[in-house]
């Protein structure tokens, strides 16, 4: 049986959801971040050296990265869902957004949530200016245009189509959930009308709502 290390408000919970959509078996074991950094426990590390969730066992096997679990998963336990035929139409965008979601829109949202907080951090009066001036250059600059040209992007593809490679869920809308969850609890889909329907109808799925019943408590905000 599948064991899924799972830690609390991360990208874990796709692979949760991944499970559920496809009725595998699975156990949770379950870690907390530290209060006081967010950061993952060093107990992950025993598990994987980079002590990063999500972790997976199974067959006696560790995997790590969410799109490499994604992948196995499909390829393991589909039996023909979760990924398209690699002679079907969708299967370029199954590829595409697989790897959009952590290699392009990712790195933007969590730049974002750093400069963001950096404005926010607790330091000596003098330096606060400074160091929010340099963060809302930043972000005004670079990470706000292209976050904006990202989701433009998003929201045009969704407007014509149910998921993201065509009409079922593959592992790329798995892939895609947590940065646009995590983009619509952060307030940053205002005006982008098919990406927030697209989340809300994930989260009315029942595999969806399970996998949150099991893996507990889950915020991006």
């Amino acid at each position: 049986m599948i064991i899924v290390h799972h830690l609390e408000d991360s990208r874990s919970q796709r692979v949760l959801w991944c499970l559920e959509e496809l009725g595998v078996d699975y156990d949770i074991k379950h870690y907390k971040r530290d209060a006081a950094t967010r950061l993952a426990p060093e107990s992950l590390k025993k598990v994987h050296p980079l002590g990063k969730s999500p972790v997976i066992e199974d067959r006696g096997q560790i995997i790590a990265e969410t799109g490499a679990i994604i992948e196995y998963i499909a390829d393991t336990y589909g039996r023909g869902a979760m990924k398209p035929d690699a002679a079907a139409p969708g299967y370029r965008d199954y590829i595409y957004w697989m790897h959009f979601a952590e290699g392009s829109l990712m790195p933007q949202l969590l730049l974002k949530l750093f400069f963001t907080r950096i404005k926010e951090t607790k330091m000596p009066f003098f330096a606060k200016p400074i160091a929010a001036g340099i963060a809302n250059k930043v972000l005004k600059s670079y990470v706000d245009p292209n976050l904006k040209t990202q989701m433009s992007f998003i929201n045009s593809q969704l407007a014509d189509r149910a998921w993201f490679a065509g009409d079922d869920l593959t592992g790329a809308d798995i892939m895609m959930s947590f940065p646009l969850e995590a983009a619509q609890a952060r307030g940053a889909l205002g005006g982008f009308s098919a990406i927030n329907a697209y989340v809300d109808k994930i989260h009315e799925r029942p595999a969806y709502q399970r996998a949150l019943s099991r893996g507990g408590p889950y915020s991006l905000s």
